[in-house]
């Protein structure tokens, strides 16, 4: 019985990090950032959508223009989502990393999930470090 009971709390436990607003703090920071790139995105301000990114992203796309280029090319339903809801997020290493699933439904009709990772900056920041898409199976 005391193996049920802890087997039951390691469960709830698991879930609780995975339910929005149960994750601890950053989820909804996290949330918000994402929310607000988005809106730089749809609202074509490249400055600002660019300013979500971390320092490893900039590396890689080191102005604004070939950032913008590079989501609208490879991220489209992020770029303009038809619309977006929160998923599940979870808190990691002491509260520096958040992971984030965004569920978005694409302007072609397809639904994707897509998987945020904000990692805290040294200024304490949260900034974009990946998003990784999983398109949805199509229904029957």
């Amino acid at each position: 019985m005391n193996h049920s009971i802890r087997g039951l709390m390691a469960i709830l436990l698991l879930a609780a990090t995975c339910v929005p607003g149960l994750a601890g703090d950053g989820s909804k920071e996290a949330q918000t950032i994402i929310a607000d790139q988005i809106q730089a995105f749809l609202n074509d301000d490249e400055e600002k959508a660019y300013s979500f990114a971390a320092p490893g992203i900039k590396q890689m796309y080191p102005t604004p223009d070939a950032f913008f280029e590079m989501v609208k090319r490879g991220y489209a339903p992020v770029y303009r989502p038809n619309n977006f809801t929160f998923g599940g997020s979870k808190v990691e290493a002491g509260g520096d990393t958040i992971i984030q699933s965004v569920l978005i439904h694409a302007p072609d009709g397809q639904d994707w999930t897509a998987i945020y990772r904000l990692e805290r900056q040294p200024d304490g920041s949260l900034k974009i470090s990946a998003v990784q898409m999983i398109k949805a199976a199509a229904s029957a």
